[in-house]
């Protein structure tokens, strides 16, 4: 997915709030501001895709203030309201009158918990959303692949998910038990290293993630989204031999509409911004479960 003309103004938006996160060095925040403009105006152009430049920015921060972590206050505080609110997912998704209906309504759990993004510009997201968001959950559903992934699942052994955002990963364990109770093993893939608030193996641990899937990986990167050169081999061994992939976030969304995928993928996410939302023909601010290819 390549990028629009507003997603320079997005980079350099997000590039300042986890600047001012991660150092109150006012000499160090000019400096991170200034690489990044100089990123912008190297790479910016029709062939470039937002999630690999924000990746390239956020190490310019990192780099430069010495802070790996700049969203871990925020990250902590998702994880936490997440983890209040699960019960009240979990009785959504248990109203279920079958197997099929109780997938579904993990799916759209999950697609809910995506809406736990902070700082893009124009979506304005509070950790109280989140019960509002429940309820409109299906409302929202402009592209509905569930019951065709269920269907792929039901024929399938083993899954691989691609988590995206902490706080989300909470909501991702309604999905991951579903795909249990039906016989799956599942592979659950966090972040490498900090990248934004992607969920890392401390997320894990905190979710209980780990107590429900079968194998838990990490990328081996802290690349925003998939890029297969940055991955580690035992990623990518993995990833190349699934038979099911389940895609949490933008960020997926993004880098993996760059390949030419030879499986089965089911994007789960909200179009959180214009861009991204006119790639998939939505309106801004709706929930997507599109399989690809």
């Amino acid at each position: 997915m390549k990028v629009e003309a507003e997603c320079a103004s997005c980079l350099l938006a997000r590039g300042k709030i986890s600047t001012y996160e991660a150092t109150t060095n006012p000499a160090l925040r000019f400096r991170c501001m200034a690489e990044i403009v100089k990123l912008l105006n190297r790479e910016f152009k029709p062939s470039s895709v937002a999630a690999n430049l924000g990746t390239k920015r956020d190490r310019i921060i990192k780099k430069l203030t010495g802070n790996n972590d700049p969203y871990k206050r925020s990250k902590k505080a998702a994880n936490e309201k997440a983890l209040k609110m699960l019960p009240h997912a979990k009785k959504l998704v248990e109203r279920g009158n079958n197997q099929q209906e109780r997938f579904k309504k993990a799916c759209l759990c999950a697609i809910v918990g995506n809406i736990m993004e902070f700082d893009i510009p124009g979506h304005k997201f509070t950790l109280n959303d989140l019960t509002g968001c429940f309820r409109a959950a299906a409302k929202d559903l402009v592209i509905d692949d569930i019951d065709k992934a269920y269907e792929l699942a039901k024929k399938a052994q083993s899954v691989l998910y691609l988590a995206d955002n902490a706080g989300e990963i909470v909501f991702d364990t309604l999905l991951v038990e579903q795909l249990k109770n039906m016989g799956l093993k599942v592979t659950y893939v966090v972040k490498g290293a900090p990248v934004i608030n992607d969920a890392t193996l401390e997320d894990v641990e905190l979710s209980n993630m780990d107590k429900l899937a079968d194998e838990i990986l990490t990328t081996g990167t802290d690349a925003v989204g998939l890029q297969k050169k940055e991955v580690s081999p035992e990623f990518l061994k993995v990833y190349d031999e699934a038979e099911l992939v389940f895609a949490k976030g933008m960020g997926y969304a993004e880098t993996l509409t760059e390949y030419k995928l030879t499986k089965p993928h089911l994007l789960l996410f909200r179009t959180k911004c214009v861009p991204v939302a006119n790639y998939f023909c939505s309106p801004r601010d709706k929930n997507i479960a599109k399989l690809m290819p």
